[in-house]
């Protein structure tokens, strides 16, 4: 993932990767959120709610849910939680992704040739980290995309505010809470750093090799959409455990194991591709804009220190 396309620059630090990296990261959330919560309502549809049985099968694919949830909730509930969001890329993508080259040549011992298990090892490193940190940003952000606004019902929202769900959190559920999840994102993760990052740097690498496309626009696009495609396949059953588990209240489920397990007695194997077109057509848009913003802010930031200095 580290080729450059100017020659005349050095390598970028990992400062300039971990700072790209994270703005990148808040640059695609902004774009993809609406998908993002669209997703994470098809994945909890279908959770035992006796109170909210008129709501079954309320969301039918992912437009269908937007355009619901805008004419029920207005056009802000597609970007409840964005605050949260944002916090979780800037201190997220700064780790698992500004972090992977470094991760590499540390496996590698300073040697610029990685191979695949070395670069798999690398993204499993990377991603568990980033997981172990800022694993409460997404249980808050998971939480803020579940909640249903109804302003006909009168129901009081789960939690007024970013800050207020982070206090409410360690107040009703200890610390713990806030990283409640924390084995099955760490699973989720590595197994999506691997598919999305090694995909990426894999076939960007082999463009550049075989002079299909210079290192620009169109190359760091076509890495990302098939990084994003192989990355929803792969991760969409631990996706979803994910996201049911963390919106879980204190005590239905036992753990991660139980969640998948309870899932699987009563709604069946599909229930773990629930919301796959929606995490698909998030997971490629978030890739290309995240991928593409990530070349291009690297880029700009070593011509600005360079022109500096």
């Amino acid at each position: 993932m580290g080729g450059g396309g100017t020659a005349d620059l050095a390598p970028p630090s990992a400062a300039v990767k971990i700072f790209s990296a994270g703005t990148a990261g808040c640059v695609a959330d902004l774009v993809t959120f609406p998908l993002d919560t669209a997703k994470v309502r098809l994945q909890i549809q279908g959770e035992s709610k006796p109170s909210l049985s008129s709501q079954r099968a309320r969301y039918r694919g992912v437009f269908g849910t937007i355009i619901t949830m805008v004419r029920t909730e207005g056009p802000r509930s597609l970007y409840s939680g964005l605050v949260a969001g944002l916090h979780r890329q800037m201190s997220f993508c700064s780790v698992r992704i500004g972090l992977y080259d470094t991760m590499k040549q540390f496996y590698t011992r300073g040697s610029d040739n990685a191979g695949i298990g070395t670069r798999l090892l690398a993204g499993s490193t990377t991603g568990a980290m980033a997981v172990t940190f800022a694993q409460p940003t997404d249980v808050v952000k998971v939480r803020f995309q579940a909640q249903v606004r109804l302003p006909e019902s009168g129901s009081v929202n789960r939690y007024s505010s970013t800050i207020e769900a982070y206090k409410t959190i360690a107040r009703d559920e200890g610390v713990r809470g806030l990283w409640k999840g924390c084995l099955p994102n760490i699973a989720r993760n590595a197994i999506v750093n691997c598919s999305e990052l090694v995909t990426y740097d894999i076939i960007k690498e082999l463009i550049l090799k075989y002079d299909l496309m210079t290192d620009n626009m169109p190359c760091h696009f076509t890495a990302a959409f098939a990084a994003g495609f192989c990355t929803t396949i792969v991760a969409s059953p631990v996706d979803v455990v994910k996201t049911r588990y963390m919106n879980s209240v204190p005590g239905q489920y036992s753990g991660a194991i139980n969640c998948a397990l309870t899932m699987l007695v009563k709604e069946g194997p599909t229930a773990f591709y629930k919301g796959f077109m929606p995490s698909y057509l998030r997971l490629g848009s978030w890739n290309i804009v995240m991928f593409v913003s990530y070349e291009q802010i690297k880029r700009a930031v070593e011509i600005l220190w360079n022109f500096q200095h």
